[in-house]
């Protein structure tokens, strides 16, 4: 009985605050004023209204940060796959050394890195372009990618590699057909929590990005709860809190399995 309050106390406490966020995002502006308004004025679908038909409109922000996840996360797995499996063939003491300095790296706050991350972009002419914010994102996303893919390849048995010598497949053959498979649960973990950090990243897309039209969803909901200098929207940023969430609940719930077995890998020895 204790267990399972518990589990419900833990289950609420994490889920408090989106649920405030869609009773809040239902509720009319009257409502979050005067608690105890009728029910014929309480509810209401006009923040939503406002947000969808908003100019821009809002699934263009939706657009906008996918195009940055999905780009951030592919460029950092080309990048993150080949220097695990050869971090995981260095010299052990060469290997410990690069982990130490991986896990430093991983870290390292980036937003101290804000100014001269600015200055790449002005120096390369990196503003306003989507697909340039993948660069410092796959960047930063580097080192814990790295880390944990090297975490899925020690756990792989050298033998299968050996095997695979002796049939005659090349390294790339090898790395192709054979390890990268065997490690794509860590490997989708890995690409979901790359691409978590792609979409809800604030400060770099707020510097790199000033075109209303690409702007990604945590900058454009940002705006909407800064739209008005004598109020704030709450009605509309919930709206617009809500409307975020579902494609990551729903990205969480489809790929569910492969996280939980990537997160998981290694954790018992048989």
């Amino acid at each position: 009985m204790n267990r399972r309050f518990l589990i419900s106390l833990l289950l609420l406490w994490s889920l408090g605050p989106l649920l405030w966020q869609v009773y809040t995002s239902f509720c009319s502006d009257q409502a979050l004023i005067q608690p105890f308004i009728s029910h014929d004025h309480r509810w209401t679908l006009t923040h939503y209204q406002n947000v969808l038909n908003a100019n821009p409109p809002f699934w263009r922000y939706l657009v906008n940060s996918f195009i940055v996840g999905v780009s951030s996360t592919l460029l950092c797995l080309v990048l993150a796959l080949p220097a695990a499996y050869a971090l995981n063939r260095i010299p052990r003491r060469l290997s410990i050394l690069s982990r130490l300095a991986l896990v430093g790296a991983a870290l390292f706050p980036y937003v101290l890195l804000f100014l001269a991350l600015l200055e790449l972009a002005r120096e390369f002419n990196l503003g306003n372009q989507l697909l340039a914010l993948s660069l410092p994102y796959a960047a930063l996303s580097q080192p814990l990618a790295i880390l944990l893919l090297n975490n899925a390849f020690n756990d792989l048995p050298p033998e299968l590699e050996d095997a695979a010598k002796l049939e005659g497949l090349s390294l790339f053959q090898r790395f192709r057909w054979i390890l990268i498979p065997l490690i794509s649960p860590a490997t989708a973990s890995t690409a979901i929590l790359v691409f978590l950090f792609s979409w809800n990243e604030y400060p770099i897309a707020l510097t790199w990005i000033s075109d209303s039209n690409k702007l990604t969803l945590p900058v454009a909901m940002a705006r909407i709860a800064g739209s008005s200098i004598y109020s704030v929207p709450y009605g509309a940023y919930a709206a617009a809190t809500v409307l975020g969430s579902i494609p990551l609940v729903l990205l969480v719930l489809i790929f569910q399995k492969p996280i939980v077995s990537g997160l998981t890998s290694g954790a018992v020895k048989g």
